[in-house]
């Protein structure tokens, strides 16, 4: 058998496409969707967040006809909720994706009323194989899970294989940043995640920073969609802010403008799509911050009325979204774009 460390994968033997970072480990290397630089500046509990490959996938062209991953998992848990399996899917020549679920590895289970808590529960590593794959040569994208943190392990080939990385995209490239809704932890598979979809749907090349619960305009993230090739970029913005209750109207609107200076000082003619918050019933006319009960259903609370002055709601979010890009374009950013989420995701 041909076989690679997880160092070697890290080091090129593949290409990790939607990775910027690792982190090594004893046993692996763990991909990281942020760059290294950003370490330093991230909030603790965006961490994680940056460490689930949600659209991260091995890219390489290969004519062995048996694929096998070695890999650790961690899941996140949050009761009452039940763990999901982790998902691997390998897509060979653009073909439907072959999906592997494992409920292995270790699991976090998490304390929803005291985000600091959690109870770690290991399990074993695993092995993903894929078998029956032909012996000619053939592009294979291995996408690695959505909702969990992966070690990678090995690579493991039919003897005198192929491995060739495919460093550089042929389709265009689309960066998207994003919340929970597009980083989709209740997808059932890596590739079923909506800007997967989209991507092959539209033979788009795709890197994902959607972070659950973690879409606040952070600095470090309009920095690094500005270096990121992409041509086009789309932010789907406003619903964490409610969520956390992080920003009063005052200081949102300048965060939007800096954040779209910030990307134009990189990325000046690439299109940009703006994409207002979906329909959340709880949080459309009620400011933040949504809070989760004992059901494990989320709530926004109401709040004192006279310490709510300049609080944000979704409908509000999305006038102003619509008003800063409505600004911008008729000040000369043409390439700038608005779109309503209700229009994707309504009432209805």
């Amino acid at each position: 058998m041909a076989q690679y460390t997880g160092r070697d994968l890290a080091a090129g033997a593949v290409s990790v496409v939607g990775a910027h970072d690792f982190d090594f480990r004893p046993e692996g290397v763990s991909p990281r969707r942020l760059p290294a630089w950003t370490r330093a500046q991230l909030p603790t509990v965006m961490d994680p967040i940056v460490r689930m490959p949600s659209g991260v996938r091995l890219v390489f062209i290969t004519d062995s006809s048996r694929i096998a991953l070695s890999a650790q998992t961690t899941r996140l848990v949050t009761p009452p909720a039940e763990p999901r399996p982790a998902a691997f899917d390998l897509v060979v020549d653009g073909r439907s994706p072959r999906t592997w679920q494992s409920t292995l590895g270790n699991t976090i289970w998490l304390d929803r009323n005291n985000p600091e808590s959690f109870r770690l529960e290991r399990g074993p590593a695993h092995t993903v194989v894929w078998e029956n794959l032909g012996s000619g040569r053939k592009q294979c994208e291995l996408w690695l899970p959505h909702n969990a943190f992966v070690e990678l392990r090995g690579l493991e080939l039919d003897a005198g294989s192929l491995l060739v990385p495919v460093p550089e995209p042929t389709a265009r490239r689309w960066a998207h940043y994003g919340s929970s809704i597009s980083h989709c932890l209740e997808a059932e598979s890596p590739t079923g995640i909506w800007p997967a979809v989209t991507a092959s749907a539209l033979g788009l090349h795709l890197v994902n920073y959607g972070f659950g619960g973690q879409c606040h305009l952070d600095q470090f993230m309009a920095r690094t969609l500005r270096d990121t090739p992409a041509d086009l970029i789309s932010l789907k913005v406003g619903i964490n802010v409610i969520n956390g209750d992080t920003m009063r109207e005052r200081v949102f609107v300048p965060a939007v403008h800096g954040f779209l200076d910030t990307l134009r000082e990189g990325q000046r003619d690439t299109p940009v799509v703006l994409i207002s918050p979906i329909f959340c019933p709880s949080a459309e006319t009620t400011p933040g911050p949504t809070l989760p009960g004992a059901d494990g259903r989320f709530r926004t609370e109401p709040g004192h009325a006279r310490l709510r002055q300049g609080c944000l709601t979704l409908e509000r979010v999305r006038e102003l979204l619509a008003q800063i890009v409505a600004e911008r374009r008729a000040a000369g950013d043409g390439g700038l774009y608005y779109v309503d989420g209700l229009e994707l995701f309504g009432a209805a």
